[in-house]
């Protein structure tokens, strides 16, 4: 048997969840709960604590398993990605969402009535999935005291045409490892949630999105003239999205943004600084 990686099994020295017995040695195992994010956006961390590394994010209405709560952090295992990491409790409520819609818009705010001069309570995210509970003029309800403006919602199995313009919305958006909002998003991220919109799941890190998506080119269709627009370039630790056969769509540590640039140019530079030349070229079946 392989070594399990450690960022999607849950499993510790002291403690491995419930399906692992007998896989995993574990002096415990924990059976689970099921929970959703409450708040707009959660924190993935590496260790229970606010000065750990930033692993990922959950968005609002992911539902997830909760293996212990202590001290005022989960350790849990994320729904979508099957990532595993600590969140803090406060973000979290008992029981799966049965969610109707999903944000569609790069963040919508979210209000304690249908008016928008009230003070904002918060906000969710691209992607963020909601249960609507019903509708007043141009607000849909989400709770008993949270309303969104409703043409910022779209029906939860909605997908976008094209995840490559989804992708285009986050330009300029600032470099933040392990982000997946307009806030702050990282590489991988960005892929992650452009093809979320698109109803294509997505590992969360650049090495399980390269093993996973699409048909990898051949050193020939690898020439510029032949990439084509949703083409992902990978590198070590690095993914990019081209727009087109030569632009490059990518957040990255250099601009520290997310930017649009010259693939040849993207990749000199890479390669001058790391010493790494683009690993893998994948293209997606979208049809």
């Amino acid at each position: 048997m392989q070594p399990c990686d450690p960022r999607l099994t849950p499993a510790r020295p002291d403690l491995a969840a419930e399906e692992w017995r007998g896989r995993i040695e574990a002096p415990r195992y924990a059976a689970g709960r099921v929970m959703h994010v409450a708040t707009g956006i959660a924190d993935v961390r590496r260790a229970p604590s606010h000065d750990a590394v930033l692993d990922t994010q959950a968005l609002y209405g992911e539902t997830l398993i909760l293996y212990e709560d202590q001290e005022g952090w989960g350790w849990v295992q994320l729904g979508t990605d099957q990532y595993v990491g600590y969140i803090a409790m406060a973000a979290l409520s008992a029981g799966g969402l049965e969610a109707t819609h999903r944000v569609k818009v790069n963040r919508t705010l979210v209000y304690p009535c249908p008016d928008l001069k009230m003070p904002v309570r918060r906000a969710s995210p691209l992607g963020a999935r909601v249960r609507v509970e019903g509708q007043k003029g141009a607000f849909a309800r989400i709770g008993e005291t949270a309303f969104v403006f409703a043409g910022h919602l779209a029906p939860v199995e909605a997908r976008e045409a094209d995840f490559v313009g989804v992708a285009e919305r986050f330009l300029h958006t600032p470099y933040l490892w392990g982000g997946k909002t307009s806030l702050g998003i990282d590489c991988s991220g960005l892929v992650q949630v452009a093809l979320d919109a698109a109803g294509i799941a997505a590992p969360r890190d650049t090495d399980l999105q390269e093993q996973a998506l699409g048909q990898p080119l051949s050193p020939k269709e690898q020439g510029t003239l032949a990439l084509q627009r949703g083409d992902l370039i990978f590198w070590r630790g690095h993914v990019g999205i081209m727009q087109d056969a030569t632009k490059l769509l990518h957040a990255n540590a250099h601009h520290m943004l997310v930017t649009s640039e010259d693939f040849l140019a993207a990749r000199e530079r890479i390669l001058a600084k790391t010493g790494e030349d683009v690993r893998t070229i994948k293209r997606l079946s979208l049809a």
